[in-house]
């Protein structure tokens, strides 16, 4: 171990490095508890955030600090009064950042400083020093406090347990003083006061002294413990035959015929055993662990640990069922009140629902040999995907409602560890049952509804990958049998209804995504969150910020408002918010009695919720000869995006920006060749090409952008640059564009023109072969857009460009300046 500490880690700053690092300010890190001393490496554990800051700070620049140790270690940030004025100056050789947010740092003190000045302790603490080498002394007393050192090192580690095997040995290798100090400094345990005083110190004489001082006190406390521990020994052995006379006594009360209280603990867990009714692999599991315990004396460390277990198994619900209220009507009236439209997803949800009514009706004996296939169709496991806040948890209620049975939920986002699905082995010491048999004994019965939150953002490490272990679960044919490795033994999850819930399917892994019956919910269009705000989310934040039904009322076009120009999502979670703001001002009117009622207008929208935070710029942003208006997809929902062209002098050279993917940057290169190669027809200079440098730029280029299905919008762009022709301010294209000018078809296309609906547009240029997507969308949102189909990019240029660019050149003369830079 002193090898380890004081013989490897060898550092590369030399007395005129250290004097330069000292020369500026050098950042100040506050020990607690813990003293830092020169050539020695010290693991430290960083969580407080102003010193979370200063490591990132210090690991990003010369690796430098100064460390310091507290007066008061129960001072969370102390400020300069508060720490001494001797430290050392230390270089950062590793950080390892941990789940919690805290480091692990493992740093090598380099020299002792002293501070001079003190400097604003602004985001962390920093000082001016200056190095404060000691005084090394080579005269016979020094040879003589060596020995003295050494002999009582040697005294000391005889009477320490565990002192690696030849460290004596290395403390005679050593023939500098200075280090032989800080080494048995390093490693002696003393307190901080006497540890700091050694530091303090210059000369290295007096610092042997101190240490000769503390060991010969280390020398006398170990001294007289080891005498205890032998006396200790001794009285083990009265112990162990106090156990057996203990034990005879036992025998005793029980031929006198007294109680015990051990048999009684067992008759209560045998009675509990039979009135569960275990499965019979469960009942002999819990006997078998029952005879042990009858067995075990109470002071065993094992004795709660298998109570802890059988504790578990008589408590689940191994034949507790809800009893299911499968009528449709009753079903259908509880999604309409708790949910606006979602039709396809209600009607599959009362398929779901029939289903299960029929089979239970009608005895799974009409069917004899498709066993498993009626199993499968009970069983199937539903995923809502879809942009947060369109009601994906709440569907999960509403079905658990409309059943009349329990409803539980667990989050998987962020989830790295298998045992959060399967659980713990009983061999580890605080083992427990894993998340999914937690929450059926929560519930308290065997068929609750069970929604899987966020499977699209479980991760995986060295602990295991959950999404694995979730493919027992959510396989119908095999959760009949589901085994979590602490109970080890079959728990039936087949009566469970499983409902996961993702915002996109890309990151779950297809052999999951395979189990799961994918059901869609889009977002919202106007028309549908006004009324959505009507029936749902005005009474809901009413009652919640204690307002009664006649005191305040918003008006259609006050709830217009808030939409358009407040929010700007696909799902209706930030409009309640801005609804309970406007709800919040309203209720502090009323409580200071300055109103009794108040109806809501878009004038009071914008006096209580500020500023109007989005525009229909799209008019604004295509004024101006190129730049297009695209349609993209996220998981969050669809956007409109601003595709830009520009030109200026050079040789040819084509430049994007944006944060494009791969794919994107691609579909650029492929805009512009179509539009070099079509010069001529596009009534071009084709020497253009090789005068000027061209920029394509995808605006908000802080995110991350990726697809082919902005092809057209590239080329539109480029066209209307180099024309110098406007494009029409409320269109809205996408398609993905090949080298000959065909567009193909894309995905998203109803997130897409949901975008568009919000954002204003009234025309969407979408692929031929993607019309069959339209018939997904709302009434409202077909009859406010008009859609042109094309199926090749002249029409989406003839589309999107005013006047004609293909018209006869006798119909439009060139002007020379549309050829010129």
């Amino acid at each position: 171990m002193l090898r380890d500490l004081f013989g490897s880690q060898q550092s590369d700053y030399d007395n005129n490095k250290i004097d330069e690092l000292v020369a500026d300010a050098l950042p100040i890190l506050p020990l607690r508890n813990i003293v830092a001393l020169p050539m020695a490496v010290i693991p430290l554990a960083v969580g407080i955030p102003r010193s979370v800051k200063l490591i990132e700070d210090v690991m990003a620049g010369s690796r430098v600090l100064g460390l310091v140790v507290m007066k008061d270690p129960e001072i969370e940030e102390p400020g300069a009064d508060q720490i001494y004025d001797t430290g050392v100056i230390a270089v950062i050789h590793k950080v390892v950042h941990t789940d919690d947010g805290s480091l692990q740092v493992i740093i090598q003190g380099l020299d002792r400083i002293r501070i001079d000045e003190w400097l604003p302790a602004d985001p962390y603490l920093q000082a001016r020093v200056h190095r404060a080498p000691e005084f090394l002394e080579a005269d016979v007393e020094a040879e003589a406090l060596r020995q003295s050192l050494l002999e009582l090192s040697t005294q000391v580690a005889e009477l320490l347990p565990n002192i690696p095997e030849g460290a004596v040995a290395f403390l005679e290798q050593v023939k500098d003083n200075r280090q032989l100090v800080y080494i048995v400094a390093a490693n002696l345990r003393m307190n901080v006061e006497d540890e700091q005083a050694i530091l303090e110190q210059d000369s290295i004489n007096e610092k042997m002294r101190l240490l000769i001082n503390t060991l010969m006190r280390e020398k006398e406390v170990l001294t007289i413990r080891k005498k205890i521990a032998e006396e200790a020994s001794q009285e083990l052995n009265k112990a162990q035959r106090d156990y057996f006379l203990r034990q005879q006594m036992e025998a005793i009360r029980k031929e006198l015929g007294e109680g015990d209280e051990q048999e009684a603990e067992t008759e209560d867990y045998r009675q509990k055993i039979a009135e569960a009714k275990l499965p019979s692999e469960a009942e002999k599991e819990a006997l078998r662990e029952l005879k042990r315990l009858e067995r075990m004396p109470p002071q065993a460390a094992e004795h709660s640990v298998i109570k802890t277990y059988l504790d578990w198994l008589v408590e689940l619900p191994w034949n507790k069922l809800s009893e299911d209220n499968l009528e449709i009507p009753h079903a259908r009236q509880v999604l309409d009140e708790d949910h606006y439209d979602l039709q396809k997803v209600k009607d599959r949800i009362l398929e779901f629902l029939a289903v299960r009514k029929l089979v239970h009706e009608r005895g799974i004996e009409e069917a004899e040999g498709f066993e498993g296939e009626i199993q499968e169709a009970m069983g199937a496991i539903l995923c809502f995907v879809g942009p947060p806040g369109v009601g994906k948890t709440s569907l999960g209620k509403s079905i658990a409602r409309a059943l009349g049975r329990e409803f539980t939920r667990m989050s998987l986002g962020g989830m790295r560890d298998e045992a959060e699905i399967r659980g713990h082995r009983r061999t580890y010491i605080g083992a427990m049952p894993g998340r999914i048999i937690q929450a059926i004994k929560r519930t308290g019965t065997r068929n609750p509804v069970f929604m899987l939150d966020e499977v699209d953002k479980i991760g995986m490490d060295w602990r295991g990958d959950p999404s694995s272990a979730l493919l027992e679960v959510l396989d119908p044919q095999q959760n009949n049998a589901f085994r979590d490795y602490y109970l080890d033994v079959d728990f039936d999850l087949s009566d469970v209804i499983f409902i996961t819930t993702a915002n996109t399917l890309d990151t779950i892994p297809a052999p999951l995504r395979d189990r799961m019956e994918i059901i869609g919910l889009e977002g919202y269009t106007e028309y549908e969150k006004l009324r959505i705000a009507e029936g749902y989310l005005l009474p809901r934040q009413r009652r919640a910020n204690g307002l009664r039904k006649g005191e305040i009322d918003f008006g259609e076009d006050a709830l217009r408002t808030v939409i358009r120009d407040y929010t700007r999502e696909a799902g209706v979670r930030n409009l309640e918010r801005e609804i309970g703001k406007v709800c919040r001002k309203v209720a502090v009117q009323i409580a200071a009695n300055e109103i009794e009622h108040l109806d809501i207008t878009p004038e009071h929208v914008r006096e209580f919720l500020g500023k109007q935070r989005f525009f229909f710029d799209a008019a604004l942003r295509t004024e101006r000869p190129g730049v297009a208006t695209g349609l993209a997809w996220t998981p969050v929902g669809g956007d409109v995006l601003f595709v830009e062209a520009t030109k200026m002098k050079g040789k040819g050279h084509l430049t994007t920006t944006g944060q494009l993917g791969d794919v994107m940057q691609e579909s650029v290169r492929i805009a512009f060749s179509w539009v070099q190669a079509n010069a001529e027809h596009l009534r071009l200079d084709p020497d253009l090409f090789e005068r000027a440098n061209f920029h394509v730029h995808v605006p908000a280029g802080a995110i991350p952008k990726d697809g082919p299905s902005a092809g057209v919008t590239m080329v539109t762009a480029i066209v209307s640059m180099l024309k110098g022709r406007s494009v029409r301010s409320d269109v809205g294209m996408t398609g993905e564009i090949t080298l000959r000018g065909q567009v193909l078809p894309i995905g998203g296309l109803k997130q897409k023109v949901l975008a568009a609906h919000r954002a204003g547009l009234k025309t969407v240029i979408i692929p031929d072969r993607n019309q069959a997507d339209l018939d997904e969308l709302a009434d409202d949102v077909r009859n406010a857009i008009t859609f042109i189909p094309v199926d090749c990019i002249e029409q989406v240029l003839e589309a999107a460009l005013l006047p004609n660019i293909f018209a006869e050149p006798s119909a439009e003369p060139i002007a020379q300046a549309e050829l010129a830079l």
